[in-house]
């Protein structure tokens, strides 16, 4: 089993949450003639979704990851360490919403992958930090069904709230074109008119 592979199952025995094998496949296929240089990428977790977005970039790209849990930046740098990227991967370390703030690249691709509750700040700032022909990816989308559903039970409620604010302000903007997928838990694609 190769290297990334082996970080892949790890994170599954552990019951870490990493990028679905269908999600990655139309990331892909999204991404594969487009020029790349620099992407972002909001929730690192063990690094594994960053190790597989580096196929997309152009010889002398960069990943920025945000991760605020100091758990998974120590694996999350064990595991790009071992994949040999530390030159090109780098983590962000503390909390994205202090982080993004302070960010002033402009990133060809945009992943977001962290708190459900804050995905309407992530995709202001991610609008902020967009290069006018970047595509900015938010996965679990549709977390579990629920968004889409008339769901209402206290225990997500906050985070299903904010996924549906998240989709209505990049579906009713006339300045964005925004698909949502339905692989993996859901998966919604912005870009610029």
């Amino acid at each position: 089993m190769d290297k990334l592979s082996k970080i892949k199952q790890k994170a599954i025995a552990n019951h870490v949450p990493i990028i679905m094998d269908d999600t990655l496949e139309v990331i892909n296929e999204y991404m594969k003639n487009r020029k790349v240089n620099r992407i972002l990428e909001i929730g690192t977790a063990v690094g594994y979704s960053a190790i597989c977005f580096t196929n997309f970039l152009d010889e002398n790209g960069r990943i920025d990851t945000i991760e605020r849990d100091e758990n998974m930046i120590s694996k999350a740098k064990d595991n790009i360490s071992a994949m040999k990227m530390d030159d090109v991967i780098e983590i962000l370390e503390g909390d994205a919403v202090d982080i993004l703030p302070t960010l002033n690249n402009k990133y060809d691709m945009i992943f977001i992958d962290a708190a459900k509750t804050k995905y309407p700040f992530f995709l202001e700032q991610a609008l902020r930090l967009l290069d006018k022909d970047g595509v900015i990816f938010a996965d679990n989308i549709l977390f579990k069904g629920y968004v889409m559903s008339n769901y209402n039970k206290h225990k997500q409620r906050t985070a299903v709230n904010h996924l549906r604010e998240y989709i209505k302000n990049v579906t009713e903007n006339p300045n964005l074109h925004t698909e949502i997928l339905e692989v993996g838990d859901g998966l919604a694609i912005t870009q610029f008119n």
